[in-house]
């Protein structure tokens, strides 16, 4: 063989000595490590949901009198007291945390009338949706009562109540009693209408034992992400707690590889705690990147995007059981910033978010901006602008209130129908029943909800402009 050939062979047979060399420098406990860091970062992405509706369970348990398959409620509309993720101030929240390993539960909603109405959806420990409820739900209004079946269940349901298989034994149902105003007499109605919901077994439905209701509104409610070792704990937690989906087996050995193994107790050492910390950092980080990427314009032109991306719409309204597609990355993003699951979504309601002004700047607390909402918005119960701290994605701390609604009886309207928001530090004169005050300490963001969506939003014959700076 001549002489370059044989040196040309041997170059492409050369094993990768770097590598080797800093495998063999290194040692075993940094190798393991470093996989303990990278499959942490995995395993936070992959396990938001879970700890998302974990940490609400847990400030239920916590910081508030009631337990499991009972309800708490927000006795007014929502202050920055709820530190949920982005949820609505104009509406008034009840939700109960289901458990069935005890047998299948029934979530009683009642029928809209003069009284009141409601939006609700229940879901599972991972908040994939398992149905619809209220108005624009699957009784559009008229009342029903779902049986929740855990896992391996296999009784039926008496007729009468619709049954639906969960594939966790926990979950939650978020109900949203409608208001006409913020009015005391308009809220004290809600509040009784939503009193009429049920909470109960299913094997007490023929004689149903009476719902206990815990009033949290006085309750500093925080379930922000935390973005340190303990969101393993309550990743630990669900896993004990739940059986494995076939979808997530994958995920087994990664966990082991933390410590979390079902049926064994999660005792991670200082080494490890410290690893899982940076690890949590480095979540946080790609998911806001993700965040930050986007999916697309709605409006084109226009900084407002879906707050739910549209791929994980389909897969979440699919169950999660399309064989090519589970959007994890997707996934985890969403449930850093809000809770719950829409089985319908668009059908019952739309969420627009923008993260930036007009100019592609992020929306900053110091300035003052306008969002002006064009007349005729296609929507036929009501929309709303609200604002939201852009690291926490929970309402702004220490602040009166946080939104505006078409609801909102004080609300001023221009001579054509449209309607300008503002968002800053300070009023601008003459616009306090508009405005909405922002902490200047601290960028935010803005959710643009519509509830009961018409077409004009779907085929873009109505549009919402852009935030625009204005001081």
């Amino acid at each position: 063989m001549p002489e370059g050939s044989r040196a040309a062979v041997t170059r492409l047979a050369a094993p990768p000595l770097v590598p080797a060399a800093r495998a063999a420098e290194d040692g075993g406990d940094a190798i393991a490590a470093r996989a303990v860091e990278r499959r942490a970062v995995e395993a936070m992405i992959w396990g938001m949901p879970a700890v998302n509706y974990d940490l609400m369970r847990q400030e239920m348990l916590d910081a508030t009198d009631a337990e499991p398959n009972q309800v708490i409620y927000w006795g007014r509309p929502l202050d920055w007291m709820n530190q949920t993720l982005t949820p609505n101030p104009d509406t008034l929240y009840l939700m109960t945390f289901f458990d069935t390993h005890d047998g299948p539960v029934v979530i009683e909603v009642p029928p809209a009338d003069d009284a009141g109405s409601l939006n609700g959806n229940i879901v599972t420990a991972w908040q994939k949706p398992l149905e619809d409820v209220g108005l624009l739900g699957v009784d559009k209004g008229t009342g029903v009562r779902i049986a929740i079946l855990p896992p391996g269940f296999d009784g039926t349901a008496p007729e009468g109540i619709t049954p639906v298989q969960s594939d966790t034994y926990g979950g939650f149902a978020l109900l949203r009693a409608n208001l006409r105003s913020h009015g005391p007499e308009d809220v004290a109605a809600s509040v009784a209408y939503g009193k009429r919901v049920g909470v109960y077994p299913l094997s007490e439905a023929d004689d149903p034992p009476e719902t206990v209701f815990v009033d949290v509104q006085d309750v500093l409610f925080d379930s922000t992400i935390r973005y340190d070792s303990t969101f393993f704990e309550h990743l630990n937690r669900v896993v004990q707690e739940e059986p494995w989906i076939d979808r997530d087996r994958a995920m087994i050995d990664a966990l082991a590889t933390l410590g979390i193994v079902q049926g064994e107790p999660f005792k991670p050492d200082a080494a490890t705690r410290s690893t899982l910390d940076a690890a949590a950092v480095e979540a946080k980080a790609y998911l806001n990147h993700v965040l930050e990427r986007g999916w697309g314009a709605y409006f084109d032109g226009t900084q407002w995007r879906a707050a739910a991306a549209p791929a994980l719409a389909k897969a979440a309204g699919e169950g999660f059981m399309t064989p090519d597609a589970y959007p994890v990355d997707l996934r985890g993003t969403i449930y850093t910033l809000g809770f719950v699951g829409i089985k319908r979504l668009g059908a019952g309601q739309f969420y627009l978010l923008a993260l930036l002004d007009e100019d592609g700047a992020p929306l900053d607390g110091a300035a003052t901006y306008r969002l002006t909402v064009p007349p005729d918005v296609p929507v036929e119960q009501y929309w709303s602008a609200t604002v939201y701290d852009r690291q926490t994605h929970a309402l702004v701390r220490h602040m009166d209130r946080a939104s505006r609604a078409s609801n909102a009886a004080e609300l001023a309207r221009n001579a054509d129908g449209s309607v300008d928001i503002f968002f800053g530090p300070v009023a601008p004169e003459g616009r306090e029943t508009n405005w909405v005050p922002t902490d200047p300490l601290r960028d935010f963001e803005v959710m643009f909800r519509l509830y009961a969506p018409t077409q004009a939003l779907f085929d873009k014959t109505w549009t919402l402009p852009d935030i625009e700076r204005v001081d």
